[in-house]
């Protein structure tokens, strides 16, 4: 077992490792068998005061120093990932239940990231802009907001805090990170320990691990923050963006999803049972782009629904541990709980099992549905769990408002022959991306991330990212003198 579990079962505050102060502590679980990770004593919020006024009182002399010099701190950090890259892996197995390809899929993207951010470092640009004044010089300056909190979910907990992160550390910024209770070492501390092995200077990055019955809102409600980043699901994204509206704070929100992959008639079908499968069932479902849903033209559904089903019965569920694993555990027992209840719900109001999965302690084996109502409500939920709905239409039109009957617009995809046909298919979908002839799983660093409707608000990477962690300064200068009218 990784020694990660006892060396860093702790806050990191101001630079310095310490347990928190609270009247109780957080168990760290493995989901697989139930064994006891660590125990972290949580942060109070005489605590997350004391990290958010760290990163305020280091972010100052950040920001000044050398964009250059900036840069080779993740520079370093990218060299300690891939050194570690096997005590990584073993963490995620560990602590989420990923299996050996979801934990090399979280790495390879974290690497991705945290080698744009590199480049982030050098990224905001000043401009000058005309004036009609005579004389009158524009400057128009990109500068870090100041501190950022990040709130990072259980999923894709390495991924998804270095995400917001990284960019924010690299564009200026301080920050104040608080992974979930259920991924606090590989979503949070092991975070600050390769920042602060890279040479990031103390203060700057903190890590509080802790629980809102511990804190309430003051995570978010606390003065310093001038954005926070929350990755999660709608009804506490709501949450967050209620009480940030409230501080005239600015929020991130990257929340759920019910992405539905869509099979015209001219699919290849072998090749979109391949993506769907994919789509629905990495990680066990539990990715907020995962294809929910997928909808195939009647003319092919029962050929792709016999080889659909086919390829799920091949998952092999069980210990994360294994590599030849592709269902491991879903990440606690409510969870497992709320997915079987959702399947039996649904068979019991007339939808019919192609496939059933037994449901044991945490591991939920997959299972497919189909023969559902057009209002069943399982159709209108984000199911974090290995279940995909099969759904037949008649034709484009038929499935583009099917696709759009959800709540969420996060992400989806789209198989045809005629790429340009799927294109305006894509077109006409009420989300934030949408994929042609591919998955529905997709980030990449460069490229807009985000949804619309309850899918989450604001975007992240690329340019994206520093729209959100950086803000703009006008300074004018007037050469030679102004003319007042009094």
């Amino acid at each position: 077992m990784s020694s990660y579990f006892t060396d860093l079962a702790q806050q990191y505050i101001g630079g310095e490792w310490r347990p928190g102060t609270g009247s109780w502590d957080i168990i760290d679980f493995n989901p697989y068998d139930g064994e006891k990770l660590a125990s972290i004593t949580i942060a109070t919020v005489d605590e997350v005061d004391e990290a958010y006024r760290a990163a305020a009182a280091a972010q100052k002399e950040w920001a000044a120093t050398n964009a250059y010099a900036r840069r080779a701190v993740f520079q370093r950090a990218l060299r300690l990932i891939e050194d570690r890259e096997a005590e990584i892996t073993e963490a995620i197995i560990a602590e989420l239940g990923g299996t050996h390809l979801k934990a090399g899929f979280e790495l390879h993207l974290a690497k991705q990231f945290l080698l744009e951010s590199i480049n982030l470092a050098l990224r905001p640009e000043g401009r000058i802009i005309p004036s009609p004044v005579d004389g009158k010089e524009n400057r128009l300056y990109r500068v870090p907001v100041g501190v950022v909190g990040v709130i990072s979910p259980f999923n894709f907990p390495f991924l998804l805090s270095l995400k917001s992160v990284a960019p924010a550390l690299a564009l200026g910024n301080g920050v104040v990170l608080k992974p979930h209770q259920n991924t606090p070492i590989v979503g949070g501390s092991l975070i600050a320990k390769i920042f602060e092995d890279a040479g990031l200077p103390g203060g700057l990055l903190n890590v509080v691990i802790t629980d809102i019955a511990e804190i309430g809102d003051a995570f978010l409600e606390h003065p310093v923050p001038k954005v926070i980043s929350f990755t999660g699901s709608d009804k506490v994204g709501r949450h967050v963006a209620t009480v940030c509206a409230a501080q005239f704070k600015r929020s991130v929100l990257e929340l759920g999803g019910n992405s539905a992959l869509v099979v015209l008639e001219d699919a290849d079908i072998d090749y979109a049972v391949d993506a769907a499968v994919f789509s629905r069932y990495v990680h066990q479902g539990q990715v907020c782009m995962a294809a929910n849903r997928v909808l195939v033209d009647r003319s092919i559904e029962a050929e792709f629904t016999e080889k659909f089903v086919a390829k799920v019965k091949t998952l092999k569920s069980g210990d994360p541990r294994d590599p030849q694993t592709i269902i491991g555990p879903v990440i606690n027992s409510s969870q497992a709980d709320a997915i079987s209840g959702a399947v039996d719900q649904a068979i019991a109001d007339g939808a019919i099992a192609l496939v059933h999965g037994t449901t044991t302690d945490n591991l939920v084996e997959p299972s497919v549905l189909t023969g559902l109502a057009a209002d069943a409500p399982i159709l209108q939920e984000e199911i974090f769990g290995p279940v995909a709905l099969l759904i037949p239409f008649e034709g484009e039109e038929e499935a583009v408002r099917i696709v759009n009957d959800t709540p969420y617009g996060l992400s989806g995809a789209v198989h045809t022959a005629d790429v340009e046909r799927g294109v305006a298919f894509a077109k006409q979908i009420d989300t934030g991306m949408f994929h042609v002839n591919d998955g529905t799983v997709h980030d990449e660093p460069l490229v807009a991330f985000g949804g619309e409707k309850s899918s989450g608000i604001g975007r992240l990477n690329g340019e994206a990212t520093v729209e959100s962690f950086t803000t703009q300064k006008w300074i004018s200068v007037q050469h030679g003198r102004s003319f007042f009218p009094f």
